[in-house]
């Protein structure tokens, strides 16, 4: 199975001058647990994970005062929709990351993550056990 089979298309995209707050708000809204950050004066993409907002405010940090983009992860490790989910899941264990940023020649066209991947997953093991089981 390929990442663009699992991969979610609601891709919320947000600037780096979002507060934490407005962030969190646009994401528990399109119940997605990332957000790309679009920084149109370098056209780099990163991504803000709510992992990322849990930290700050854990932190005691104001999530009306701490802005996305310093709290963006910059360095991101990206995948192709024609990535394996094997491929995909092994970024991530390598990367220590559940996200990533699907891209294709046009920018992001989707984000996969963990859960996505169980998810495709999880069916075809259970299918399998069964099948030896009966």
């Amino acid at each position: 199975m390929l990442v663009r089979d699992a991969m979610s298309t609601v891709v919320l995209t947000i600037g780096p001058a979002h507060t934490l707050r407005q962030a969190a708000a646009l994401m528990a809204a399109r119940r997605v647990g990332a957000a790309v950050v679009l920084d149109q004066d370098t056209s780099g993409l990163g991504i803000l994970t709510e992992r990322d907002i849990l930290v700050s405010v854990g932190a005691g940090q104001n999530p009306d005062l701490e802005t996305a983009g310093a709290h963006t992860t910059t360095d991101v490790v990206f995948a192709a929709p024609g990535w394996t989910l094997e491929e995909a899941a092994q970024a991530m264990a390598h990367g220590g990351f559940r996200h990533l940023i699907v891209l294709d020649g046009n920018g992001p066209v989707g984000i996969v993550s963990v859960r996505d991947i169980i998810r495709c997953w999880a069916p075809v093991r259970l299918r399998a056990a069964t099948l030896t089981a009966g």
